[in-house]
């Protein structure tokens, strides 16, 4: 892999250099530098003042123990993250995540990519991200409380209200950041807005839950009116993912006419041809945190597949990848193709591989990359921040519609940004530009630092 730029071909080889083996990181890195030619090649300056440089850099990468013990008194020990990657336009936010994928590749890579996120927002936030190698799947209640507190204990050195504001992501919903919230609390003896995606009780935002999802459609509603002249009334949708993302992805769609087919989890894939029953589906993984197959037990007519991939063959018009990373690779994004999808928009970090972006773009297919289209749950988190900072509380009405805004003029300075140089439509490049520019430009008016 190489760049006709040399500038850039020296950050990329040292970036390989350094992060060896990283391969989420390195993938990241490079599909952001690949949209960036076009602005490195007109503008020099960003070469004389190391931009790119510092920027593949975190500013702080954190990696600790986390001991904890389980129900049976063993004493267990994850090991947790925490980088803070870029603070050029404001403090560090971005989520936890618990799972057992969590390395230092993916939280780097996480990291990266929200620097860029948050740019779009229009928010003033930086980019961060972190969390940990523990599995909460099958863990008790206590178990997690004591994890999320062995955790708390030690990431609290090092974030604040106005230093580094993290929140959820895959395994850390509302019941974990309340131990974390509660555990910040007790050990620093002050109530702040440390953390956001916190209960409704103790400074959270309303409409913080279905914003992902929502803020995801508000994207793709603009897109396709933008650069299709169409809408989202009467088309089939498949969403990958059963978590909050996906279910208030589908939440949306279906308030705008479409119909929901297919839905996912890590074990499988149901189809529902009649669409699926959103009540059901929402009992089933946000009440009983089941698996997606108990849908098909109950639903007449509905059917689950073992494996998530297949679900890319089922015939659709617009595709929603909610789940993770690198799930729609080339051999899926070929099936969408097929079957004559016409946009795909990443609703989780990263979902699509390389190839099953190129496949998409060669043939035509609208597509909205995440760091743009999945852009509403960090915006939320923002407007959380104000919310806690002014100690008062929106509506779930005002909240919504800023995260309306918020996701219109993000789609907007990417389809500007695709306009100026000179690749119209294309949004990957659009938004990593846009998204570049705003942190770009504070870098160099902050100096070397």
């Amino acid at each position: 892999m190489s760049f006709k730029n040399d500038y850039l071909n020296r950050v990329y080889a040292d970036v390989e250099k350094r992060n060896a083996g990283e391969k989420e990181f390195l993938q990241a890195v490079y599909e952001v530098l690949e949209s960036l030619e076009p602005v490195v090649e007109a503008r020099p300056e960003l070469e004389k003042h190391g931009v790119l440089e510092r920027l593949v850099e975190p500013e702080r990468m954190i990696v600790f123990r986390i001991p904890w013990v389980d129900d049976a008194g063993k004493v267990q020990v994850n090991r947790g993250f925490r980088v803070q990657f870029n603070s050029a336009i404001g403090p560090y936010k971005g989520g936890l995540r618990l799972h057992p994928s969590v390395c230092a590749s993916v939280i780097k890579f996480l990291g990266f990519e929200q620097t860029f996120k948050n740019s779009l927002t229009g928010l003033p936030m930086g980019g961060g991200k972190g969390g940990s190698d523990f599995d909460p799947k099958g863990k008790s209640d206590l178990e997690i409380m004591r994890f999320c507190q062995s955790f708390m204990t030690e990431l609290s050195k090092y974030i604040g209200p106005d230093t580094d504001v993290p929140a959820g992501d895959i395994g850390v919903g509302a019941r974990e950041v309340g131990y974390l919230f509660g555990q910040y609390k007790r050990m620093k003896d002050e109530f702040t807005g440390v953390l956001t995606g916190k209960g409704l009780t103790f400074g959270g935002s309303l409409a913080r839950k279905q914003a992902t999802g929502y803020g995801l459609l508000y994207f793709t509603k603009e897109m396709l009116a933008n650069l299709a002249n169409s809408d989202l009334q009467d088309k089939v949708v498949v969403i990958s993912g059963s978590g909050n993302v996906a279910i208030y992805a589908a939440e949306k769609a279906m308030t705008y006419g479409a119909k929901v087919v297919a839905m996912s989890d890590s074990s499988g894939y149901v189809y529902d041809a009649e669409g699926i029953d959103l009540d059901l589906m929402k009992q089933i993984k946000e009440v009983e945190r089941a698996r997606i197959v108990e849908y098909a037990n109950r639903k007449p007519g509905a059917v689950f597949t073992a494996g998530c991939k297949g679900i890319w063959t089922v015939k659709c018009d617009v595709a929603l990848p909610c789940a993770t990373q690198n799930e729609p690779d080339e051999e899926g994004a070929k099936a969408l193709v097929a079957n004559g999808v016409m946009a795909v928009a990443e609703g989780a970090n990263m979902p699509s591989t390389p190839e099953a972006i190129a496949c998409f773009q060669k043939n035509g297919v609208l597509f909205g990359p995440a760091k743009a289209a999945n852009a509403g749950g960090v915006a939320t988190s923002g407007l959380e921040m104000s919310q806690n900072s002014m100690r008062y509380s929106w509506t779930f009405e005002e909240v919504d519609a800023k995260l309306h805004q918020i996701m219109i003029g993000i789609f907007e300075a990417a389809l500007d940004a695709s306009k100026r140089y000179g690749v119209e439509g294309n949004l990957v490049m659009g938004a990593n530009i846009a998204g570049f520019e705003k942190v770009a430009n504070a870098m160099i008016a902050q100096g070397v630092c």
